[in-house]
Order: C-alpha cells, then sequence, then structure tokens
C-alpha cells in the first residue's frame, strides 16, 4: 500500500517498505490491544482500576506487579505495620486490597507499598499514586490518598485552543523573583496575568509530574500519575489550569514518557522486584547520557501504562495537549548521541526503535481522540519522516516539530562569525527547512540556553556589560547597542519564518540575564539564579522595557495578521548589504543587518503595488532603538526603471521594518 507521506516527499519512494513496515506495525499493535467495538480511549483507563479508589462502603487498592511474591500496603491507617494488610493476587499478574468501611482511607492519609519478591522486602510508592511527599526530616517519600470523592468546579467546557500556537515556556517554581520554590497558585495570580499581557495563547509547562530532584528540571519522572508536591496540591493545578482556559490560554503539559528515573523507592523501576517490569533489561534499559531507565514499548502492559497517564493529565487535570520531551532518544537505539542525520537512510534502519515509533503513533490517536483540538509537539532533533503528518498518511501523528536547529544555528552564528560575515542565504535556508507538509514550532532559544553552562541570547550578545550598562540614563555602549538590535532582529527573523508556531522561554523575552541554576551542593543549594527577574522589565529606567515592548508588538501583530498560517515568499537578498527583503502572511518584512551602514533610498521590492505603511520598527525609541526612521510616512510602490515593483526607503543598520500594504 502507498501513503501519501511518499506522494508529498517522493525522496522517500526507496523507503515505502519502510513506511509500509511502520503502518502494519502500528495497525497490529492497535489490534492486540483494542478489543473490537472498542477505541484506545476505552483501553487507556489503568488509573481507573488500578491505584486507591474509594467505592460504595470503603476502599480499594490495586496494581500490577507480575513478578512479586506478596504485596501489602501500609501507612497510617494501620500505624505503618508492614504485614497487617495482604493483598490478595489475582490473574495477570494483578494485586488487590479491599478496606472496608468510608473511613478505613481518607484524604491525605500516608501510605507506601510493601514488596516480597525474592526473600527482599522493600518499600515502594504506589505505582499509581496521585500525590507523593518528601518528609522534610527523614528526606523520604510517601503517597498521601487523594479522593476522588472531591471535585473540582470547573469552569472551562467551551474553551478550545487557538490553532496557531504562541507558546510561553515555564516552570512554576521559578516563575517568581522572591527566592523559592513558587506555587501553581502564586503562578495562576502572578504570572499567568504577565503572559496575557505579552500576547502568549499557549502555556508549555516544565516539571508538572513529580520529580524527587528539583534539579532535574523534571525531567527524572518518579512517578506518573502525581502533580509535583512541590508547588503545591492537586486542586491548585486545577485551579491554574481552569484560570489560564478563563483567559483563552492552552495549557500544554511537558510529558515525559521518553525514559523515567532509576531510584527505586520513589519511582516505578524494580517495583515488583524487577527491571523488567516497565524497563528493558541489561544496557539496553539504561540511557547512557542521561543515568536514567528506559521503557520497553513493546510491551502492552507498559503502553497500558503510559496511555493512560495521557487520558489521566487530560481528563483529570483538563490539559490541552502535550510537549513530548526526548522523542529523538526514543526513536533510535543509540538514543541519536552523535549521529548526524543527513539521509534517510538514518531513519530507517536497524538502528530505528520501531517500537517506539507504534508508541508515539497510539499516544498521539489517543490524544486527538480524547480532544480533536489537542495540539502535540515532538522534541525531534533527527527529523524524522513523518512525524507531523497524520498517521492515515504514513506519519506518527504529532502536529508540530520543534525547529531545534534554529537555536543552534544563532549560537554558531554568534560564536563563530563576525556580523560582517553572516551568511543571509544560510540563515534563509535554516529559517524554512522543514518536510513537507509538517509543522513546525519556531524558537531561536528555549530553556536549554538558559541553563547555567550555556548562555542566553541577550547575555551571548552582551556578557558582563548587562551588570552595568543596561540603564537608560547612562551611556549605551556599543555592545549594549548591538545586543538591544540583534536580539529583536534574530527574535522577528525566527517567529515569523521559522515555524507555524513560535516558542520562547519565560524571561527571555526581554533578555532575561544570567542564567538558570537550580539550588545544588555546589551553589549552596541558593535560589539566586533559579527565579525570574520582573522587575527588570517593570523598572522604566531600564532598557530590558524596550526589548519587552517589542516582544508583545511582535507577537501581537504575527498573531493579528495570522503571518504563521502562510508560506515565506523570498523578495530580495544582498550578502554583501546584509539586506534581506520577505513577504509572508501579506506583511513585507525588510532586514539590515549589516553593523554599520545604513542605506538612504534603498529600493524594497514588494508583492503588488499600492500604498505601505510601517506596521513595526525595531528601531522605535519605545523599542529601545533611535527613532531613526519615520514610521508615519506612507510608501508609494510603483514599477521602478529596472522593471521592479516596490519603493525607496531608509533602512537603517542593524534594524528591521515590517510594513503593510494599506
Amino acid at each position: 500500500m502507498s501513503y501519501k507521506i511518499i506522494e508529498f516527499d517522493p525522496s522517500l519512494k526507496h523507503f515505502e517498505g519502510d513506511i509500509n513496515l511502520r503502518m502494519d506495525l502500528y495497525k497490529k499493535k492497535k489490534k492486540e490491544l483494542v478489543k473490537r467495538g472498542t477505541t484506545l480511549s476505552d483501553f487507556a483507563n489503568a488509573h481507573e482500576y488500578y491505584g486507591i479508589h474509594h467505592v460504595e462502603g470503603g476502599w480499594v487498592y490495586r496494581e500490577w506487579a507480575p513478578s512479586a511474591y506478596q504485596l501489602y500496603l501500609e501507612g497510617e491507617f494501620n500505624n505503618w505495620n508492614q504485614t497487617s494488610h495482604p493483598m490478595k493476587k489475582l490473574p495477570g499478574g494483578n494485586w488487590e486490597l479491599y478496606l472496608e468501611g468510608d473511613n478505613a482511607l481518607w484524604e491525605g492519609c500516608k501510605v507506601k507499598t510493601v514488596v516480597d519478591y525474592n526473600f527482599t522486602r522493600t518499600e515502594h510508592i504506589p505505582l499509581y499514586a496521585r500525590r507523593v511527599v518528601q518528609d522534610k526530616a527523614t528526606t523520604a517519600f510517601c503517597a498521601e490518598v487523594v479522593d476522588s470523592r472531591t471535585r473540582f468546579d470547573w469552569t472551562d467546557e467551551n474553551f478550545r485552543p487557538e490553532k496557531t500556537p504562541f507558546i510561553y515556556e515555564c516552570h512554576i517554581g521559578m516563575a517568581q523573583e522572591e527566592g523559592k520554590v513558587g506555587s501553581y497558585r502564586e503562578f495562576a495570580d502572578y504570572t499567568l496575568p504577565r503572559i496575557k499581557k505579552a500576547g502568549y495563547n499557549t502555556i508549555q509547562i516544565m516539571a508538572i509530574m513529580e520529580h524527587p530532584y528539583y534539579g532535574s528540571f523534571g525531567y527524572q519522572v518518579s512517578n506518573f500519575f502525581a502533580p509535583s508536591s512541590w508547588f503545591g496540591q492537586p486542586r491548585d493545578l486545577k485551579y491554574l489550569v481552569n484560570k489560564a482556559h478563563e483567559m483563552g490560554i492552552t495549557v500544554l503539559l511537558d510529558v515525559v514518557h521518553s525514559h523515567a528515573v532509576k531510584n527505586t523507592a520513589e519511582g516505578i523501576n524494580m517495583f515488583d522486584g524487577t527491571v523488567w517490569q516497565f524497563f528493558h533489561d541489561g544496557p539496553k534499559g539504561d540511557h547512557p547520557a542521561w543515568g536514567t531507565k528506559c521503557f520497553d514499548y513493546g510491551k502492552n502492559e507498559v503502553i497500558h501504562f503510559l496511555l493512560s497517564n495521557l487520558k489521566y493529565w487530560m481528563q483529570e487535570f483538563h490539559f490541552d495537549g502535550f510537549r513530548f520531551d526526548g522523542v529523538t532518544s526514543m526513536l533510535y537505539h543509540d538514543h541519536g548521541l552523535g549521529v548526524n542525520f543527513d539521509g534517510n537512510h538514518k531513519y530507517f534502519s536497524m538502528n530505528t526503535h520501531v517500537e517506539a515509533v507504534t508508541y508515539l503513533q497510539l499516544a498521539n490517536e489517543l490524544i486527538h481522540q480524547l480532544n480533536p483540538h489537542a495540539i502535540t509537539v515532538a522534541e525531534d532533533m533527527s527529523g524524522m519522516p513523518g512525524m507531523c503528518l497524520p498517521i492515515r498518511h504514513g506519519g506518527v501523528g504529532f502536529d508540530y516539530r520543534l525547529s531545534m536547529g534554529m537555536p543552534d544555528f544563532w549560537i554558531r552564528t554568534l560564536k563563530e562569525r563576525r556580523d560582517e560575515d553572516w551568511e543571509l542565504g544560510k540563515l534563509w535556508a535554516e529559517l524554512c527547512i522543514r518536510r513537507a507538509k509538517e509543522k513546525n514550532v519556531g524558537y531561536c532559544e528555549s530553556h536549554d540556553q538558559a541553563l547555567v553552562g550555556d548562555k542566553t541570547l541577550m547575555f551571548r550578545l552582551c556578557d558582563a556589560e548587562m551588570y552595568t550598562g543596561m540603564s537608560k540614563k547612562g551611556h549605551e555602549s556599543a555592545t549594549i547597542a548591538r545586543g538591544m538590535a540583534l536580539h529583536k532582529m534574530i527574535r522577528l527573523i525566527t517567529a515569523s519564518v521559522a515555524g507555524e508556531g513560535y516558542l520562547n522561554f519565560m524571561g527571555n523575552e526581554f533578555g532575561h540575564p544570567e542564567w538558570i541554576d537550580f539550588p545544588r551542593e555546589g551553589n549552596g543549594w541558593s535560589f539566586h539564579y533559579c527565579r525570574r527577574q520582573w522587575s527588570l522589565t517593570d523598572n522604566p529606567e531600564l532598557r530590558y522595557e524596550g526589548l519587552n515592548e517589542f516582544d508583545r508588538a511582535m507577537v501581537d501583530l504575527l498573531k493579528t495578521e495570522r503571518t504563521l498560517t502562510k508560506g515565506p515568499n523570498l523578495l530580495w537578498i544582498h550578502e554583501d548589504d546584509k539586506v534581506i527583503v520577505y513577504e509572508k502572511g501579506g506583511l513585507v518584512f525588510a532586514f539590515n543587518f549589516h553593523p554599520y551602514k545604513s542605506f538612504d533610498g534603498y529600493l524594497l521590492p514588494m508583492p503588488k503595488a499600492g500604498q505601505y505603511k510601517t506596521v513595526l520598527c525595531s528601531d522605535d525609541a519605545v523599542f529601545g532603538g533611535h527613532s531613526r526612521v519615520d514610521t508615519h510616512y506612507v510608501y508609494t510602490s510603483e514599477q521602478q526603471p529596472d522593471g521592479r515593483t516596490g519603493f525607496k526607503c531608509y533602512l537603517p543598520s542593524r534594524s528591521a521594518m515590517v510594513f503593510k500594504r494599506k
């Protein structure tokens, strides 16, 4: 059978057999999991069966632990007696305990699971625990019972995500200026209004799934069904999501299904006494770069666990979709480490983890089955064909892929090339590279570039002078002037061309200085670098205000004109002048990247004749520029002596202008 993926990209014709294998494996696995007359949603209900639930007349606790000899439940309800409440073994490796009486357990009751395996007794967190807390005195973790009878009054039943996502990537704990771990409610009450004012219509929240080490940025998950207790109660997370929806903001969960923390007491590793309950055994089960455990995606019980996890977050907390972390690591047996994906043969080989591809197809089908308006984003740097094509076309089913090459391009350019040597042709190629019919989310920096050991764009541009040169009262140094100008230009050209969506990490829009360094032993457990200094952009005497105002104007313009939904049309590029002009979505963008040459009477080609007005200029004083352009002037585009249609204008050095036909 021939799928449309090959029609969209004829170069894949040589790999038609591999595409057919991808689809055959998907269909076979789905047939194994889904009974006739049911759906994937009917299958993905593990969280409703397993775990601790209040039932009529009492409580029931169930687990899947096929290799265990005996399971027990201990906790505050039985004075932590390890063996007084044994669980009954059921077929299929399942275990069950019924506790009679409505008060046998209660909201907040602390519990653990005791597991006997191979003459060894260990304590664990229940696999489907919905809240996990750390004892401050002993530092040990345990689960707290969440009573499903406690209802949350949702008011978002009519919410629908906007079709073009402008994503504000954020971390709850470091979203406040005070040196501490912030809370869900603080974020909802104080940070969400900032995001709304900035114009972003989507938030992508990191570190929600429970993780024992705060400094892992949430990427070493221990408890997949527990919202992180670092930031408050589960009901507080619901408050945050509901409030975001009231503001018209879509909420994506940064979901980590690519690996799990190796911890046994806090995590799911060796819950039933074996590694292979959830993970591959031996070296295949150990991630060589991250020190974590790798899931066995070929195991139906693992798929059941992970798909149910997605459904749980969508139904219980009303998440509108997911950014899937570490997709490249999932797709290849070598996790894509050190691989140069320079040909289609790299995607279809013995190195391809076909079981992971199947899982991702099933995950995307489930998510869009649950919510047709849901958004899924793949963090895949390899560029696997079909990642963002519908499954019926031979794809994997994601809506977007992150344009991960763009931040790397900007870092290389700023580190390795003088401004005079920038190659605009290569820049344009990097901005436009996509697989046919597949949508990307463009960005020039994310949290990765903000971490200690790396640098944000603004810090890379200005470095130490940010400490002394960002006051409007002082003399603007050449370094600060360059940084201010290029920060705006880089963001505008990336946001407008590099994807059908756009992403920014919180604070980067106004050039947040320094880096992110989580509290750790090496820095004296300090929160100094693990916060957002909003006061910098709120202070009208600092230049951060101008960067923030530009980002707000940029996002508003691109949203209002629906610019990202249209393809770009390159009108002019001149390597020596460092000028590039393109049309996109009815707007004409003109950039002069030259470090010192301003052009008077520069002919800008336009797609049509008529009158044009300036709708955005990076050099405006309100944006921290020098107001070298009269933005009220109306230009007349007409045929020039050389046959081109356009108009002449003043194009200052290191500036960008956007024009719209009246």
